[in-house]
């Protein structure tokens, strides 16, 4: 019996608790623009919120003796804690009662309150929350489902996430793996080939020709080499251009119908600027509104002669309403460190530019900053850094290395920026191979396998050496 009331008071400890951690993990990932359409949305909710011009107010927020009756302080003090509360959640969520109908509610009016664009993110989140899989394995399919690149592809192979993030590469997999199961077909693949092999398996045809050729002549395809297809495979030609016409109806973008609007510009959460040679960093807060506790429902709570329904309903708006501005503090407070830690780490980047860019994973800032990297991940999503070279995404600053003949290590974008530069000042009759590729990059100390340089002249959207040939 004691066991049943136990269980009874943790799953309702966790309803209870739920909504205001997931409140924290949506101001910690939103973008200031989106933040801020959050925030007037809860002052349309929340009566007891209003605006105040100097600064985000704590002191004077709500009547502290009120509060700590309830135990405010130390709630908050456990859930402010987020990365805790982050895997406490993931742990609870296998055992937890679903979400009530008023909840959904409450969630969609949310959601459709945003003026923002749909994105990619929404619906496979959406669908994350109704997939099977441990809490580990979730909670990295929410991190990988919030580093998908425009295309809908995974930014890097698992086999590099794993070394980048020290996570388990068959949690990897397998969170790679319930990303891949979801609509639209083909997202969450590492490559173009996946891309199509996996509509192809979601239209029942993995052992069809097409599989077959998307599989090991996907190169032959893209050039139109129909005959040697055909030959290699054995297979009349006009079954091979029959498959090819199938195969040019899959959707190389995935993501390509999540796609936004141009935006008309960019407003950073972060400025970093030099000042007698060292850095200053500040973070965007003119674009969010000041939030108080307003007086006059303080004055009612203080009140003796205020009834005790009324009382108790202000005193929930209080605690909503300053865990909202302590929630948005947490945000600005992990925003600026992680800022830091990555000023600090790319010091060479400020310095001189993008070509002295170092390799720099979430592990790493993480364990400086004293968060998990599920933290840091969802920090930097979707925001934007002003330096003195330009508006970057923060998610820029986190590549893989490559070690060069000194043994030092270069990032992949410094990489990618140096063969975009030896493919620009190519003979344009005579363009370079990926394999002259290979020696002019080991000239510059960079030694990459030419699959590799192939992969990286493709991302920077650079066609073929036979492509690029002009006479």
């Amino acid at each position: 019996m004691s066991i049943g009331t136990h269980l009874g008071q943790n799953l309702s400890q966790q309803q209870r608790l739920s909504p205001q951690l997931q409140q924290s993990l949506n101001i910690l990932q939103a973008p200031v623009f989106e933040l801020r359409q959050m925030v007037e949305l809860e002052l349309q909710q929340n009566p007891v919120l209003e605006m105040e011009s100097p600064e985000i107010s704590l002191e004077d927020s709500a009547s502290e003796s009120e509060l700590n009756d309830d135990g405010f302080d130390e709630e908050f003090s456990r859930l402010s804690a987020m990365d805790e509360e982050w895997r406490d959640y993931l742990q609870q969520s296998a055992t937890r009662s679903p979400r009530t109908s008023e909840d959904e509610e409450k969630r969609q009016f949310l959601f459709d309150s945003l003026t923002s664009p749909t994105t990619l993110q929404d619906p496979l989140i959406q669908q994350l929350s109704m997939a099977d899989g441990t809490p580990q394995v979730r909670a990295i399919a929410e991190m990988l489902i919030g580093s998908l690149d425009d295309r809908g592809f995974l930014q890097a192979p698992l086999g590099e996430l794993s070394l980048q993030l020290r996570l388990p590469l068959v949690d990897l997999q397998a969170a790679a793996a319930i990303i891949q199961s979801f609509d639209p077909p083909g997202v969450g693949a590492e490559n173009l080939r996946d891309c199509l092999l996996l509509q192809l398996a979601r239209q029942g045809r993995e052992h069809s020709l097409e599989t077959r050729i998307v599989a090991a002549h996907l190169d032959d395809l893209a050039r139109r080499r129909f005959p040697q297809v055909a030959r290699k495979l054995s297979v009349p030609l006009s079954e091979i251009s029959r498959a090819a016409e199938h195969i040019a109806t899959l959707n190389p973008r995935p993501a390509s119908a999540f796609a936004s609007a141009p935006q008309h510009y960019i407003s950073p959460d972060v400025h970093v600027e030099r000042s007698n040679g060292t850095y200053h960093i500040s973070l965007n807060d003119e674009q969010l509104p000041r939030l108080r506790i307003s007086n006059l429902y303080k004055d009612l709570m203080s009140n003796a002669t205020s009834r005790e329904e009324v009382r108790g309903y202000i005193r929930d708006k209080i605690r909503s309403g300053k865990f909202l501005i302590r929630s948005i503090q947490q945000r600005q407070q992990t925003i600026q460190r992680i800022s830091e830690e990555i000023v600090a780490r790319q010091q060479d980047f400020f310095d001189q530019g993008p070509s002295q860019l170092k390799p720099m994973n979430m592990a790493q800032v993480a364990d400086v900053v004293g968060v998990h990297e599920t933290t840091v991940s969802r920090a930097i999503s979707g925001k934007y850094i002003a330096t003195p070279h330009g508006v970057f995404e923060l998610r820029y600053f986190f590549t893989s290395g490559v070690d060069t003949a000194s043994g030092i290590q270069v990032s992949n974008t410094s990489v990618k920026s140096s063969l975009a530069e030896i493919v620009k000042s190519e003979d344009p009759s005579h363009p370079w191979s990926d394999e002259d590729l290979v020696r002019q990059l080991a000239l510059q100390g960079v030694k990459l396998a030419r699959r590799t340089v192939a992969k990286y002249r493709e991302e920077l959207s650079i066609l073929p050496s036979h492509l690029r040939r002009h006479f």
